[in-house]
């Protein structure tokens, strides 16, 4: 199992207030250290709200890609509907130039809408936009030359597109919520597959992955080739105790304010704890207890190839984040490895 961090670069944590450019520069530290400590795979996510300094994805990468050496590089996610593929292909292939083929992307359709008024277009094509724009990513992907037509671009007839990344095939991953129809698309497409689940109990997707696993088995693909990532709200501290008394006070901030705006409940201590409990969501705790949940984590939906952690908009500080990704490098990651070896 890779396991990595995927980060929405805030703005700010908590009631300490950064600039902008403090923020960006802790976020680049943070990278660099998953880079040093073993984790596999950090990803930066992409909002267009004040909170949040992620609209350029890309960009961010690149920074990383300069100063870090092994690790992988993507988008989490990508919001290909409000997007060109030619461009979005042409950053990532750059990307994949700068970090010597180390670049990846998770593409979606954005469970934030801000994207699409701003870029001119209408919600009413929410998943048509998505459908097209991913054909032809995709075709870009596997051809230099491109000959394509659709409703919301204009057509291509036999035009290259440059550069070309190191990476023969560059990985794009379908990031997925809760629809059916997302899960089967992905199988049918053999295309690896992260699944956000940020509430509940993470057993209760297991029928949407199987979907997944079957959509992907009918259309000629291997088992090796249906990859699941979970992406996961979590943090990881010396203890158990200490986990949750530095993470929850800004996790229930955060989801309290957003429920006011998507019409969810205030979050409550039981409510929390019942994330905490063996088959909830939430993998919030010292090193060993984190383990044990992605493992159980793993089983519950058959095996994942991949966890991300999402760690950076729970209030939590740049010195608490530096600390925690590094108990996942030199903590986190052997013990996961020798209980998948049992």
């Amino acid at each position: 199992m890779e396991i990595g961090i995927d980060s929405f670069a805030s703005a700010m944590y908590g009631s300490n207030s950064l600039t902008s450019v403090e923020a960006m520069e802790q976020l680049l530290e943070r990278i660099k250290l998953a880079d040093e400590v073993g984790l596999d795979v950090f990803g930066i996510g992409e909002h267009h709200k004040k909170e949040f300094l992620d609209s350029a994805t890309p960009v961010i990468l690149a920074a990383a890609a300069a100063q870090t050496s092994r690790i992988r590089l993507t988008s989490a996610v990508t919001v290909l509907s409000a997007a060109d593929p030619v461009r979005v292909f042409q950053s990532f292939a750059t990307l994949d130039l700068i970090a010597k083929g180390r670049a990846e992307m998770v593409v979606g359709r954005g469970s934030s809408i801000e994207a699409y008024p701003l870029f001119g277009f209408n919600l009413n094509d929410y998943d048509a936009l998505f459908r097209e724009k991913l054909d032809l990513l995709l075709q870009i992907r596997d051809q230099e030359f491109i000959t394509w037509s659709g409703r919301f671009r204009p057509a291509l007839n036999n035009l290259p597109v440059y550069p070309r990344p190191v990476q023969e095939k560059l990985p794009i991953w379908l990031g997925v919520g809760g629809t059916p129809e997302s899960f089967a698309r992905a199988g049918t497409l053999g295309m690896p597959l992260m699944v956000a689940i940020i509430g509940g109990e993470t057993e209760r997707f297991r029928p949407l992955v199987d979907l997944y696993r079957d959509a992907g088995a009918r259309a000629g693909f291997t088992p090796e080739q249906l990859k699941v990532g979970l992406h996961s709200p979590g943090y990881v501290a010396a203890d158990d105790s200490m986990a949750v008394d530095e993470y929850y006070p800004g996790y229930a901030e955060l989801w309290t304010r957003l429920g006011r705006e998507r019409g969810w409940p205030p979050v409550t201590r039981p409510h929390f704890d019942s994330l905490m409990g063996p088959k909830g969501v939430l993998v919030v705790g010292g090193p060993e207890k984190v383990a044990q949940k992605l493992l159980a984590h793993s089983e519950s939906l058959g095996g994942i190839s991949r966890f991300t952690f999402q760690m950076d908009n729970a209030g939590l500080t740049h010195q608490q984040l530096m600390r925690s990704i590094e108990l996942i490098g030199t903590k986190v990651i052997p013990l996961v490895k020798a209980g998948a070896e049992k």
